[in-house]
């Protein structure tokens, strides 16, 4: 089984030394962020830890201001820059761009191009580690740190200032250049051994350094002078220059055009064309002309780019640790791949023998505890996804009681999970816009590490869940808090501001990257390519069976760019990538600077190749493209192992069905059940995919499909044609072979291809509603009002109006995609959302947040006494007229004592002197209508100055409330205390906060506020 990761076969050149500690969360009250019927907090949970630094201090993003409102994308090549690790360095680790490798120092940014490698750690890693050629600054530059000043999708501009000169740059995947921007002082490029000038034409210098060779770009008029390993240009008045790395002497010419068009932005889109069965993938640059009128530039492209690009290229290329990289002169290129298909289950086969199959499923059900005793979300994680690949098995065998026991014990769990208060939950990170799963693992609270991992099998649990019960993943019920864990992992927008796009996926390098801060000498790495994997099927099958058409083709995107990814550079699959003298023929761990034969916790030559292919899904059957691969793979391991696996068997059989069934099927045959699962495995589904293919034969990758869901079979020249149909009607699926599949409604379905085409194609989703609409954008902000405009939602019924949300509350319904909100108060921050509704009166998910702080300052709050207001607001004096907010349902649950789905109300920048002998005193007016046994209860909070942290925190004992329409009191006096904690004092631009929520009962009730509810505080 799976132990816990620790550093064991990994060289010292590619780890820094890391010293975790603890850091408490204080004393915060957490308020509950209510998603349909799930929840997650906005504090996280009582002495659990966040994002720190070596030293166990907690880390903010390291950004500039101008950057301070924007989600920053952790997980990514350079997001040491942004996240400091360690303590000692505020600048940066080494950052792997490719060709040229960087580093934030004090006076600026190291570059270099490494073009050897080495291989260290006993022939267990290539690497091509970064050493500084040279070094670009400012005279007298002396940054006490570096921060990021801006990113895109590829690229990002670290930013420095000594309070007297500041420096910008832009670097990036594929950049042969370097572009700078600088004030305060001359340029200045430190070199690492004396420079060879090759070519000097005043402003621009060619100059060979350890072999090497690069371009020195000043503002024309400028002139660049040598001095020992120092070269510097003034800029004469101006405020950039640029350099780069050539890929010969004879290419200064051609890079000179360019020296100029400056890189501002980055961004990829993606085409999936159903009816071709292809993904079309552009990559674009954006520039600006800071010399002359060129736009252009030059490219370098990794190998699974240009493997599959038609785009012409020039004869000029770069080193790497991804083979060879290609150039492409332009701004644009695009990639077009074949798209193969994934399955919730294999189909069914004659092969299998059901009552074996029950019996195996019915072993995994009379379990004490499905769940293994798992508690942290990697773990939960995994059983999930072990149930949830039973399910359709389940369903295929008419075991229908089976089938509804693993749905129970799948959502059961995911909906403890999805609710504050329980023994798990997910707590939003509002400074590193987040959500991190409690209890935690691996690092994924204190170093961000794995989210994509993780989340992955809640995805895909959620979206088996979906096939058989569509009601629950609602946006309503539970399928709101599946989209929060998509948006954390790999969020669809760049607009959201609660959330970066696409965070740990690097849709340049072309897969995602593991740790969250990447502060290691060797920059950020992967491990586990198959479990980023299990995130992208998750969305194609998760955005399938919620009519998501726009989710599905991004995990379309993310799954066939990852899969050629993963066969060039962890299994090097045309052996055309790794150095000639590294001894092996897969590497467990791709690093930044070159690959590892090693994992995170254990040198075993298993779970070295094992890593990379779990868990076993219909998600993985893209690995059986490249079956040569597989079958090196198998083999390296069982000779590093000296025989067949032992301890992860069931894998490596799983692994051989896709290449050669038969002899998987002996091995099962051999052991016959005798044998303990991996973790996340079970003996129920590795029979069934076994057993499956040795009947109708491995995938044939060669045959696509119209749709992402289809898979074709192929045993002895005889093809069967499989796939899946989520949609609410029979529709047909068409293969690039002219095979034809009927599919009937939401099942699985297979065949000779020998049907006749139906009129309804399975290859587009059917729309479940409007889409979101764009994240609200802030304007003409004034001391009490807002404007607002968004992008319009789209509907195949056409959209009739948008409700306008602040914060939770609904303040404006309009036909338009403009709202200006008036009566709000002065100083004061709001948060707004949008949701559309169509034609048909389906109500679309709310878009992204946009937080907007109005004109003008609040003036400290005085007085003893406050009123509720709709908004969240406590006010200082009653309203004209009584209104009432909705206590959402405690969902049948025990709610006492833990606020759930709480009303929140807020008042700051209180100033009060304690009263002694005083206490607070509350008198609410609510209603449960005519409903038995609800009860509403409070909690009262004061942060005693502001700070974030909660000094006393009182809990009243709920209020039954009877099963008679009209108002209530509910008192502090009548009741009496549940619990407190901390101590009051006087309040110094203190914030009070009002929680009230159902303590009881199965249905919302009500709140009076504006007047009528009012709260006395013990302050004078």
């Amino acid at each position: 089984m799976r132990i816990p990761r620790t550093v064991s076969v990994l060289t010292t050149a590619a780890l820094a030394a890391t010293a975790l500690g603890t850091v408490g969360s204080g004393a915060a009250s957490a308020a509950t962020i209510e998603v349909g019927r799930g929840s997650y907090s906005d504090v996280r949970p009582a002495g659990t830890q966040g994002p720190s630094n070596n030293t166990g201090q907690p880390v903010k993003p390291k950004v500039t201001p101008a950057m301070a409102d924007t989600p920053v994308p952790t997980n990514d090549w350079w997001s040491s820059l942004a996240f400091q690790r360690f303590a000692g360095n505020p600048w940066s680790e080494n950052m792997y761009g490719h060709p040229l490798t960087y580093k934030a120092v004090s006076g600026g940014l190291e570059v270099g191009y490494p073009t050897t490698h080495r291989i260290v750690g006993e022939g267990r890693q290539y690497e091509f580690p970064h050493k500084a050629d040279l070094t670009l600054g400012l005279v007298g530059l002396n940054s006490p740190d570096a921060k990021a000043d801006g990113w895109s999708d590829w690229t990002v501009s670290p930013y420095w200032s000594d309070g007297t000169r500041s420096l910008r740059t832009t670097i990036g995947h594929g950049l042969p250049y370097v572009y700078a921007e600088g004030t305060g002082g001359a340029a200045r490029i430190g070199a690492a051994a004396p420079p060879t000038v090759f070519a000097d034409e005043g402003n621009v210098l060619g100059v060979t350094v350890s072999g090497r060779h690069y371009a020195l770009f000043a503002p024309s008029g400028s002139d660049w002078t040598v001095s020992g390993n120092e070269i510097r240009a003034d800029l004469r008045g101006r405020d950039y220059f640029s350099l780069a790395v050539l890929p010969g002497r004879e290419a200064l010419a051609d890079f000179t055009k360019y020296a100029f068009s400056f890189v501002t932005g980055s961004k990829v889109d993606w085409d999936y064309r159903e009816g071709d069965g292809e993904i079309r993938a552009t990559y674009s640059l954006t520039t600006e002309a800071k010399e002359g009128t060129r736009t252009g530039t030059y490219q370098a492209l990794y190998r699974h780019q240009w493997l599959h690009t038609g785009d012409p290229l020039t004869s000029y290329r770069y080193v790497s640790p991804r083979g060879e990289m290609k150039v492409r002169e332009g701004t644009t290129f695009s990639t077009t791949q074949k798209v193969n298909g994934v399955l919730p289950g294999l189909p069914s086969a004659a092969g299998v023998d059901r009552a074996k199959l029950r019996t195996y499923i019915n072993e995994v059900l009379a379990q004490g505890d499905p769940f293994s005793g798992a508690v942290d979300t990697y773990w939960t994680g995994k059983a999930l996804g072990k149930l949830a690949q039973l399910v359709p098995l389940a369903d295929q065998i008419g075991d229908n009681a089976g089938r509804d026991r693993l749905l129970t014990l799948i959502k059961g769990r995911m909906e403890e999970w999805f609710t504050v208060g329980g023994p798990s939950e997910f707590s939003y990170d509002k400074d590193w816009r987040t959500l991190i799963g409690y209890p935690a693992s691996y690092g994924s609270d204190q170093e961000l590490n794995d989210h994509h991992f993780h989340y992955s099998y809640y995805v895909m649990a959620a979206a088996i869940v979906a096939q058989y019960d569509p009601r629950w993943a609602a946006d309503s019920e539970w399928g709101g808090m599946v989209k929060e864990l998509v948006k954390d992992a790999a969020n669809p927008a760049r607009d959201d501001r609660r959330y970066p796009f696409l965070r740990g996926f690097d849709v340049y390098a072309g897969h995602s990257w593991a740790a969250g801060h990447a502060a290691f000498a060797a920059g950020n790495n992967q491990e586990s390519s198959s479990e980023s994997i299990n995130l992208s099927a998750g969305l194609i099958m998760w955005g399938s069976a919620m009519g998501d058409k726009a989710l599905r083709d991004q995990g379309v995107y993310m799954l066939t760019t990852e899969s050629e990814s993963i066969a060039q550079y962890w299994f090097d699959a045309d052996q055309q990538v790794y150095p000639k003298d590294f001894g092996h023929d897969v590497v467990g761990m791709v690093w930044g600077s070159g690959g590892a034969y090693a994992t995170w916790w254990t040198a075993n030559p298993e779970e070295i190749h094992g890593i990379n292919f779990l868990p076993m899904t219909g998600g993985s059957l893209h690995l059986a493209r490249e079956k040569a691969m597989l079958r090196r793979s198998v083999a390296e391991m069982e000779r590093e192992n000296g025989g067949p696996a032992d301890e992860w068997k069931d894998i490596f059989w799983q692994v051989q069905a896709l290449y050669d069934p038969a002899g998987a099927m002996g091995y099962w045959n051999r052991w016959n059940g005798g044998y303990e699962p991996e973790a996340g495995a079970s003996k129920a589904h590795t029979y069934h995919w076994v057993a499956t293919m040795n009947s109708i034969g491995s995938p044939d990758m060669t045959v696509t499909a119209d749709s992402p869901t289809a898979v074709v079979f192929e045993r002895n020249g005889t093809r069967t044609y499989a796939a899946h149909n989520y949609t609410a009607e029979a529709c047909s699926v068409v293969f690039s072979d002219g095979g034809v599949l009927n599919v009937p409604a939401r099942s699985t379905a297979s065949g000779a291809g020998r049907d006749t085409e139906l009129g309804t194609s399975c290859g587009t989703p059917a729309a479940d509603g409007p889409s979101a609409p764009g994240t609200p954008v802030a304007d003409a902000v004034t001391d009490t009002s807002v404007k607002l405009t968004w992008r319009a939602a789209t509907s195949d019924r056409g959209i009739k109006d948008y409700d306008v949300l602040r914060g939770a509350t609904r303040v404006a319904t309009v036909t338009g995609t403009t709202h200006t909100d008036t009566s709000l108060a002065a100083g004061t921050r709001y948060t707004y959302s949008v949701r559309a509704r169509d034609t048909a009166d389906r109500v679309g998910p709310a878009s992204g947040t946009v937080t907007v702080t109005t004109a003008g300052s609040t003036p400290p709050a005085t007085g003893d006494t406050f009123y509720p207001r709709s908004g969240g607001r406590l006010a200082a004096e009653a309203a004209t007229t009584a209104s009432s907010d909705t206590i959402p349902s405690a969902g049948g649950a025990n709610r006492d004592g833990t606020p759930h789905n709480p009303l929140v109300y807020e008042v700051r920048n209180v100033n009060g002197t304690l009263k002694s002998g005083s206490d607070t005193a509350f008198t609410f007016k609510v209603d449960a209508g005519t409903h038995v046994g609800h009860a509403q209860q409070v909690r009262v909070s004061y942060d005693l100055t502001g700070d974030g942290t909660f000094d006393r925190v009182e809990t009243f004992r709920y209020f039954a409330t009877d099963p008679v329409p009209g108002w209530e009191d509910y008192s502090s006096a009548r009741q009496g205390t549940h619990s407190s904690s901390g101590a009051l004092g006087d309040l110094k631009n203190g914030t009070i906060r009002v929680e009230v929520w159902s303590a009881l009962g199965n249905a919302p009730s009500t709140l009076q506020v504006g007047r009528g509810s009012v709260l006395t505080i013990p302050f004078t």
